[in-house]
């Protein structure tokens, strides 16, 4: 085997640990993209007499003619640059040298790379949002099945007062709600055109920008020619927005892989998802959710890597935001879908065991609150004398959580605090302390009462029926685009 020269380009080292690892990223991610943009730039070159029809339609035969398949699976070997000036090579052996370099006039690898990073980015965001929504659909289907599901919630990690698990739920999905609108605002910054930018100061030709930006499926340009080169906030907006989703859900998976657990025993998946012990026959490991963890931990990590190469880097043209930052940016992306998907899955197969959720909702005087409140209303004293005596009474009973000895033990309590006997009935005193009663009398908009659940998950099914006409949209949009330049070409070839 021939030795490669080491005082010719590329060094063999940057070539084996840049230039050949960058290349076989960019067969895999921009290919496509990569060749929708030299249509379209051709057809607009065309369009603006900047080059003549038969060089465009000698440059649009050749483009079709590509081997696409040979172009993905080619070796680096070092006899060009990049992918960019590897497709480039072989359009001058299919038109010609002259013809092919017509096609760069009025462009930039500058514009050209940044526009197909925006490309595979917009689509990696219609991805996340997406599986995001399937994960709203599984856990909005299961709170309305558990409107009635009494269950403790936690602050501080100890059980504070009775909700349901729709009220958790609810949470979530308004949660995940939040989540898709920055998503979709990142959307709308990653869709702006850079092509006409060039190097970075545009050109002298007469350009037509926003026809470029509309043949490729953009929402409109990124306008100023420095920022659409230097700037990069549609990478770190996407970043920030998909590292909260994952921090949200990673949040709420640890609580799901909790309730796995025989301690509390509030979730049991079917047998489709669980994994045994290779030596405990008993196990039945909830490792989906580990693995739902682990994927949003990743997606973070490198959504965070993100902003780590990019500060402090200068505010130009710089390859500290182009090839080798990429993989973080689709890895992110992929990693973020995978675990959506996942959490998507797993709830929507899971088993909810109702009585222990209702017994631990019961248990530990988690509605001694309601006992308070009732003591406000009943006896006509201040907040904070009612809670005294509840607390007094808790720590008498030394952990007894019998409703019947809380209730006893307040009567007993009340001349010490109050000067004088309770007026309310002990049948009132122990609705105060029903968990159903707890739940069903809090109203207010966001409560886990039921009617304050319905209501909510109403708002949730019409804000997610927004967000999935929005993604019929944006994804018809991208789908529309390439038939489009494929309709230009055809009109062009056939004049």
């Amino acid at each position: 085997m021939k030795e490669r020269d080491d005082s010719l380009f590329p060094a063999p080292v940057y070539a084996d640990t840049v230039l050949a690892i960058n290349f076989r990223d960019a067969q895999q991610r921009f290919l496509d993209s990569l060749i929708e943009i030299q249509y379209a730039h051709t057809l607009m070159l065309a369009r603006q007499r900047i080059i003549s029809e038969e060089v465009a339609r000698d440059c649009i035969r050749a483009l079709n003619a590509l081997d696409r398949a040979a172009l993905v699976t080619a070796p680096y070997d070092g006899k060009t640059e990049d992918l960019f000036f590897h497709v480039e090579d072989a359009l001058e052996r299919l038109c010609g040298k002259s013809t092919a370099g017509s096609m760069h006039t009025a462009r930039s690898r500058n514009d050209l790379a940044i526009t197909q990073y925006r490309m595979c980015l917009r689509s990696g965001i219609l991805d996340i949002v997406r599986a995001l929504n399937a994960a709203r659909r599984a856990l909005t289907g299961l709170a309305n099945a558990h409107i009635s599901t009494l269950m403790p919630a936690y602050t501080h990690t100890q059980p504070a007062q009775p909700i349901t698990l729709a009220h958790y739920l609810v949470a979530v999905v308004e949660l995940m709600g939040r989540d898709e609108c920055r998503l979709r605002a990142a959307y709308a910054t990653v869709n702006r055109s850079p092509m006409g930018a060039c190097a970075i100061s545009t050109t002298g030709f007469p350009i037509d920008r926003e026809f470029t930006a509309s043949l490729l499926g953009f929402d409109g340009l990124q306008l100023n020619s420095y920022g659409a080169i230097a700037a990069t906030d549609y990478l770190t907006e996407t970043a920030a927005a998909l590292s909260t989703a994952m921090l949200n859900l990673g949040r709420v998976t640890q609580d799901f892989l909790l309730w796995c657990t025989a301690e509390f025993g509030y979730l049991r998946l079917s047998n489709a998802w669980v994994q045994i012990s290779s030596i405990m026959p008993q196990k039945r490991n909830p490792v989906p959710f580990e693995h739902v963890r682990v994927l949003a931990s990743k997606a973070l990590a490198q959504a965070q890597g993100i902003f780590t190469c990019l500060h402090n880097t200068p505010f130009g043209d710089i390859n500290d935001a182009e090839d080798d930052l990429q993989p973080l940016v689709f890895g992110a992306t992929t990693d973020a879908v995978r675990a959506l998907e996942l959490c998507a899955g797993v709830m929507g197969g899971c088993e909810v065991n109702t009585i222990r959720m209702a017994e631990r909702a019961a248990a530990d005087f988690l509605t001694v609150t309601e006992l308070a409140d009732t003591l406000v209303r009943r006896e006509g004293v201040n907040f904070r004398e009612a809670h005294q005596l509840v607390s007094a009474s808790v720590k008498e009973l030394r952990g007894n959580d019998s409703t019947q000895a809380m209730v006893e033990t307040v009567e007993a309590l009340a001349p010490l605090h109050f000067g004088r006997v309770l007026k309310s009935s002990r049948a009132e005193l122990l609705e105060a302390l029903d968990p159903w009663h707890f739940v069903a009398i809090r109203r207010a908009p966001g409560g886990p009462a039921p009617e304050a659940i319905r209501a909510a998950l109403d708002l949730a099914a019409a804000d997610l029926a927004e967000s999935e006409r929005w993604m019929e949209e944006k994804s018809a949009a991208l789908a529309a685009y390439p038939e489009r330049i494929k309709e230009a070409c055809g009109r062009l070839v056939t004049e």
